[in-house]
């Protein structure tokens, strides 16, 4: 048996639930049989952050031309904000997007802060706001 072999046998055995679930003992569980309550490992956690981070920056390629042609810091914006809200919500911000086409990254600055979103998370819409007029990691 090699190690394939070994995941296919596992997955058939654990099952695959994509929401969590309530296991056969009570615990909460999602994946192949990953039990949530008692947590996971930082490593697991960076995983899966990287994981969703790779995820929706391939989405976000595919839906918005101007993505790719952003300096890194700016993409990185972002990649944070549709990491935080998801990017079907990120797409409503057309007002911003349009600014971003024009390369108006201060009017896009304030569009992000013109928004129930900046309400929600305070602080760190500001600090993305300022690092999308400048272009710089800490403006």
């Amino acid at each position: 048996m090699d190690r394939h072999d070994f995941e296919q046998m596992l997955i058939r055995h654990e099952g695959t639930r994509l929401k969590p679930y309530i296991d056969s003992v009570g615990k909460i569980t999602i994946g192949f049989g990953t039990n949530l309550e008692d947590g996971i490992t930082r490593e697991e956690a960076l995983w899966l952050m990287r994981s969703r981070v790779a995820t929706i920056e391939r989405e976000m390629i595919s839906r918005f031309p101007v993505y790719k042609t952003l300096d890194p810091v700016r993409q990185y914006v972002l990649l944070d904000m549709a990491y935080n809200m998801g990017v079907p919500t990120l797409a409503k911000f057309k007002r911003m997007w349009a600014a971003l086409e024009d390369g108006n990254y201060d009017l896009a600055s304030e569009e992000m802060l013109n928004s129930r979103w900046a309400w929600q998370v305070g602080s760190r819409a500001r600090e993305l706001a300022r690092m999308m007029a400048s272009g710089k990691e800490h403006p």
